[in-house]
């Protein structure tokens, strides 16, 4: 059993790295504001199964597997990386949109794929590869137990604490699509801005670090 420490340890961590603008907050809230509160609630579902399938693989040995085989990491940081630099694209090109355009504007997503798209900004995103594969595993105690098990009730605050914050992130971000429609000039400043730092992002994750052998 991990003790209160570890827990308290890991929830801070995962609200300081929760309350730092990157793909997945900013995804949420642009699928609330442009499809409403329902929308965003789907995407956040496919996030959250995105924080399980980080959990599984961790427990199944992630940390060693990236340490052991740089590669492997290697191919996560670049697919997100890449990933990340498309919607940079997509906000920027010519005639492209902003993410938090009021509901209406753009094209309704379908369940499904906004789902699917919560999952992959999820999965695709170094940060929380680095999380479960760094950070997590250095609040494991030996005699805490094994491994998995402590991985599993750590990875298991992470998702509470990750998927809280993402939630009231997405709530407020609907409110604001009415100040944005009214405010022309505020919206495309937004939009410069928020592919300006998704581009940010794409070159930061391209050139950093993956975890050391031990």
């Amino acid at each position: 059993m991990i003790s209160p420490a570890a827990v308290m340890g890991v929830a801070l961590v995962e609200l300081g790295m929760a309350l730092i603008p990157g793909p997945n907050m900013i995804h949420l809230a642009s699928r609330a504001i442009t499809q409403g509160r329902r929308a965003g609630l789907v995407s956040l579902s496919g996030t959250a199964v995105g924080f399980l399938c980080y959990l599984v693989a961790a427990a199944a040995g992630l940390s060693a597997l990236f340490a052991a085989v740089p590669v492997a990491f290697t191919v996560v940081k670049l697919a997100g990386a890449a990933y990340l630099a498309y919607l940079a694209w997509d906000i920027l090109k010519p005639g492209g949109r902003s993410p938090f355009a009021p509901s209406g504007s753009l094209p309704p997503v379908s369940d499904a794929r906004l789902f699917s798209m919560g999952l992959l900004t999820n999965l695709l995103n170094p940060k929380i590869a680095l999380l479960y594969a760094a950070l997590l595993p250095q609040f494991m105690d030996p005699q805490a137990g094994p491994d998995w098990a402590q991985m599993l009730q750590l990875g298991g605050v992470q998702i509470v604490v990750g998927v809280t914050v993402n939630a009231l992130i997405m709530l407020a971000a609907a409110q604001v699509a009415g100040f944005l429609a009214a405010r022309p000039r505020v919206m495309a400043a937004q939009r410069y801005a928020t592919g300006g730092l998704l581009g940010v992002f794409a070159v930061r994750t391209a050139l950093s670090d993956g975890p050391t052998p031990a």
